[in-house]
């Protein structure tokens, strides 16, 4: 425990999946007592379950954060467990295939509302748990919220039109809410985000190893060849920069967002 994290409450949406679950682990074993925020409850539950397993301290909740009774109801049910919130990881997201233009849809087939849906997905999920825990950390004068973004809110990725507009606006919003915060309540509320680049989880492996072969698929090699580093990322790449930014390790960092990418923001390609 060598972030002076243990017997904080963490908020972490998104906590089933692969990234924001392994933050949700690491967390817990800083002594951080974390509330897993899911759309799926099984999943959350699944890595609550293994935070128990390890003797760290997890509560699993089924919660949408893009419709704000959702989000209410989250927080009080974890104001009922651990009586505040000290520590926001916004980590739910992802890319809507309705979304995104392939060979079969162009630009121009897109449809308004699931454009919408993609947005809302991506930004709103941070906005909405934003408000709510951060009336606690206003209240409290104190509070670290982490948002994770993506590159793809630097350097649009091809095709993912409604991602990467909304990981945009969400580090515009990292960025505002810093500000915010600092200058309206407390410069202890501090807010950041994270950037991760192209990671390697179960969700996407078979876009990017062919699963009958192994090798690198034709979309895998072009982001390979985009990476400095020259490989995907791992989950467990992000926890440093996000325990860093949780603890007071960082207390004069605020407003940043903060590329976690082999380099790919880094690389012009020429």
């Amino acid at each position: 425990m060598k972030y002076g994290l243990d017997q904080k409450i963490a908020v972490v949406t998104g906590g089933g999946g692969a990234i924001c679950g392994e933050i949700a682990k690491a967390l817990a074993s800083e002594g951080v007592r974390v509330a897993i925020w899911d759309l799926n409850k099984d999943s959350a539950e699944i890595k609550a379950d293994e935070i128990r397993a390890a003797g760290g301290k997890a509560l699993a909740i089924e919660c949408d954060v893009t419709k704000q009774d959702s989000v209410a109801a989250a927080v009080q049910l974890t104001k009922d467990a651990f009586a505040t919130v000290d520590l926001l990881v916004n980590g739910a997201g992802g890319g809507l295939k309705n979304a995104t233009t392939s060979p079969e849809k162009s630009f121009f087939d897109l449809i308004p509302g699931d454009m919408v849906g993609g947005f809302s997905l991506n930004y709103m999920s941070a906005v909405l748990p934003s408000q709510c825990v951060g009336r606690i950390f206003v209240e409290k004068k104190s509070g670290v919220i982490l948002n994770i973004t993506s590159i793809a809110g630097i350097l649009p990725l091809t095709r993912s039109i409604s991602y990467s507009d909304a990981k945009a606006a969400a580090n515009s919003f990292t960025r505002w809410l810093a500000v915010h915060m600092a200058q309206t309540y407390s410069e202890n509320i501090r807010v950041n985000a994270i950037a991760p680049g192209f990671m390697l989880t179960e969700q996407n492996r078979f876009l990017l190893i062919d699963e009958a072969t192994g090798q690198i698929t034709e979309r895998g090699l072009q982001i390979i060849k985009s990476v400095p580093m020259a490989r995907y990322g791992k989950p467990q790449e992000i926890l440093g920069a996000a325990l860093w930014l949780l603890s007071e390790q960082s207390s004069f960092v605020t407003g940043a967002v903060i590329p976690v990418d082999g380099g790919l923001t880094a690389f012009s390609g020429v």
